[in-house]
């Protein structure tokens, strides 16, 4: 099941929410800096652990903390791309972004899952474009049976929220459309 609500991530009740994180996991602005902010100094201390073992998080991968005073369980920090014209495999990135924060989901037995509009940012990634790409990889790994059951989409500004519902919920063809040639 898909949902798509507009409001703050970190007011979502789900197993797991997503960060749309930087590759340093220490924080940052947008949906990074609310996430650490309102879940505490657990999470950056958990960050600084996975730094430790691994050098951060790569682009388009995921790595997963515990979500500290936030009401989800889990919280699944992952790298979208920064847009540079779309020369530079983003699409693929992004892609990727959603289909490895499932995975990783579905490896911590997660019936729930909340996303932000990753890259859309301060990264720049064509919001039209960035929802095509988001909609696309959650079909598809839903359109496969696992712990992973609901997939919330989380959009802050009223623009991302109408993207979204254009693509998840099309009008219907009207009756003046159907005797265009």
């Amino acid at each position: 099941m898909i949902q798509l609500v507009k409001g703050d991530i970190t007011k979502i009740q789900a197993d797991a929410i997503v960060n749309a994180a930087n590759s340093s996991l220490l924080g940052g602005g947008g949906v990074d800096g609310a996430i650490h902010r309102a879940g505490g100094n657990s999470i950056l201390e958990e960050c600084k652990k996975i730094i430790a073992k691994q050098g951060g998080c790569e682009v388009g991968e995921a790595v997963f903390t515990t979500a500290g005073n936030l009401a989800a369980k889990w919280v699944i920090h992952t790298v979208g791309p920064v847009w540079t014209g779309g020369g530079n495999n983003e699409k693929v990135l992004l892609q990727n972004a959603y289909l490895n924060s499932l995975r990783l989901a579905a490896g911590l037995k997660v019936e729930s899952i909340a996303f932000p509009n990753i890259s859309t940012g301060v990264y720049h990634f064509p919001k039209q474009n960035a929802a095509e790409i988001a909609i696309g990889a959650v079909k598809d790994f839903l359109s496969h049976p696992g712990s992973v059951q609901k997939v919330v989409f989380v959009c802050f500004d009223d623009q991302s929220f109408q993207i979204y519902h254009q693509i998840l919920y099309p009008a219907p063809p009207s009756a003046a459309s159907k005797h265009l040639v």
